[in-house]
């Protein structure tokens, strides 16, 4: 998984306290004394390991501060991954859920720690790999969204997880909405975003499970880059349009050539020679789908967008004193950018 840091400060657990929860509530835990670690990445359900003795954990709850109303949901976060690790072998499987708030001030679970790297936190593996490396890596990304796009949910018990009808109108309207109410400034290419995606909604697609973050940095790989062990992070995971989850996905996907609005407000590692294209990407997954994906800019744009709100979000967090986590002072400067270049796709023929 990722990195780990000490805790940051005003993001503690009480080691006592946690213990005492754990021996109690978990059979065959190794009677050593805890210790916890922060995940370096993420910005927004906290994530903590715990260690003990040779047994590891990870502990994932909400952010402090006040709470937008259904988010964060730790009880739903923990079903989704119960029911989903019956059906499909890329979820850390959940251990146990704690619904008291006053144990640690917040709902949490605990799930398996999975082992295995991801690029964005292991230098060393991805300045060093070759081009065959970076095919490979591409290929099994494309594999494991369509895999997770054929997951029948419905065996799962999945299908209450999310409304389908009208999906896409539903989240444009809702991201619009929050815009409004996180925007710091007026940023003259919002209004013509807005309006071209409003006269643009495209026919829905056959709704599926979607993961709703899947970008490289929450896939974990094997030591040797050759599997994918899992998919992380799957706090908004719904039953929606599957476009809509390749939006996100390829929005972070970026190239060498692509703009410095984009890729100096978002890093990933896939901006350099032999990870293949946005648009490799997308053909293959079509082939692969049989879907249709000549509307696909719109679904861009809507993610460009949606990012770059839920950037105004962390950075009124941070603003409001939730949050000193210093990777969020110059978050409203990258939503601005990413407005603007999301803008620019409204006037470009491809993505």
């Amino acid at each position: 998984m990722s990195q780990t840091i000490p805790v940051r400060k005003g993001e503690e657990i009480d080691v006592d306290v946690i213990s005492k929860y754990l021996f109690s509530n978990l059979n065959d835990l190794p009677k050593n004394t805890l210790e916890i670690e922060q995940f370096s990445a993420g910005s927004s359900n906290l994530t903590y390991v715990i260690k003990c003795g040779e047994w590891q954990g990870v502990l994932r709850r909400p952010p402090f501060g006040p709470l937008p109303p259904k988010a964060h949901d730790m009880e739903r976060e923990y079903e989704v991954l119960r029911k989903l690790s019956t059906v499909f072998p890329l979820v850390p499987k959940p251990y146990i859920l704690c619904r008291d708030k006053e144990v640690i001030g917040a709902p949490f679970y605990i799930m398996e720690r999975v082992e295995g790297v991801t690029l964005e936190d292991d230098p060393h593996a991805e300045n060093n790999l070759t081009i065959e490396d970076k095919q490979h890596i591409s290929n099994l990304m494309v594999d494991a969204m369509v895999e997770l796009h054929n997951v029948d949910y419905k065996k799962a018990g999945l299908e209450n997880i999310g409304y389908t009808n009208g999906f896409i109108e539903r989240q444009l309207k809702n991201w619009v909405a929050r815009n409004h109410k996180y925007k710091i400034e007026d940023i003259p290419e919002v209004d013509n975003i807005i309006k071209w995606l409003e006269s643009h909604v495209p026919k829905p697609q056959q709704p599926t499970l979607i993961h709703n973050d899947f970008k490289i940095n929450n896939v974990l790989f094997s030591d040797d880059l050759r599997e994918v062990n899992a998919i992380l992070d799957w706090e908004m995971a719904t039953i929606g349009d599957p476009l809509f989850d390749l939006g996100t996905t390829l929005s972070y996907w970026f190239e060498e050539n692509d703009s410095d609005l984009i890729k100096g407000s978002l890093r990933m590692p896939t901006a350099q020679p032999g990870f293949i294209s946005r648009r490799e990407f997308l053909d293959k997954y079509s082939k692969k789908t049989g879907r249709d994906v000549s509307s696909f800019k719109f679904y861009m744009i809507l993610s460009y967008f949606k990012i770059a709100v839920a950037m105004l979000q962390i950075y009124y967090r941070y603003a409001t004193g939730q949050t000193k986590d210093p990777r969020f002072k110059g978050a409203h400067k990258s939503a601005k950018n990413l407005m603007i270049y999301a803008e620019s796709l409204v006037h470009n023929k491809d993505i």
